[in-house]
């Protein structure tokens, strides 16, 4: 398992990190994930032999977040 945390702009509020969790967390090989609307992050827990860290930025990406 990897963690990695992503800076994510755009999350303003607790509907916003539910957004992101869920759609993350929909991800095949996605153990944990973690948003902080506050600090603008994302921390995730994957399997990197399931997903990968672009296919986890394009989820939220398609939420209408913006990872940076």
């Amino acid at each position: 398992m990897k963690t990695e945390i992503l800076n994510v702009n755009g999350m303003n509020c607790a509907h916003c990190e539910k957004a992101v969790m869920d759609a993350v967390a929909e991800l095949d090989g996605v153990a944990e994930v973690k948003a902080s609307a506050p600090e603008k992050k994302v921390t995730v827990v994957f399997d990197e032999t399931k997903v990968t860290l672009d296919m986890v930025a394009a989820a939220i990406d398609e939420e209408g977040f913006e990872v940076i």
